[in-house]
């Protein structure tokens, strides 16, 4: 089993920056994959961004390449999700997940923290 705790969520205005943590418990975290998904109000829950068990392959959502980063510390089962140049649209409740899956479906994943809201002011 691996619980998963986000946080760093909170308001910026555009054009900021935000860091999201991903905090997870259980020895197994280290060899599932991780990935961060979003879900604004009305909307599905979308793919952002996953990285494979030890940080050397990314793969990010269009909407967000070139201003995101994820990384994980292999060895501290933490995962994290670097914000750059914040738009309005990046407003959502951001959710980290794990799994043996690399995907970007949500079905893929296993396990979910609880969500951060992130708020982008114009």
């Amino acid at each position: 089993q691996v619980q998963l705790v986000d946080s760093g969520g909170g308001l910026v205005q555009a054009g900021g920056s935000l860091r999201l943590s991903c905090a997870a418990s259980g020895r197994a975290f280290s060899y599932h994959y991780m990935g961060w998904f979003r879900q604004a109000p009305g909307k599905e829950r979308e793919f952002v961004a996953r990285i494979n068990w030890n940080g050397g392959t990314t793969y990010y959502a269009d909407s967000v390449k070139g201003r995101f980063t994820i990384s994980r510390e292999y060895g501290r089962n933490m995962g994290y999700l670097q914000m750059n140049y914040l738009k309005p649209e990046d407003t959502a409740l951001y959710y980290c997940a794990a799994g043996d899956v690399f995907g970007t479906k949500d079905y893929q994943y296993a396990f979910w923290g609880q969500g951060t809201q992130v708020t982008v002011s114009s």
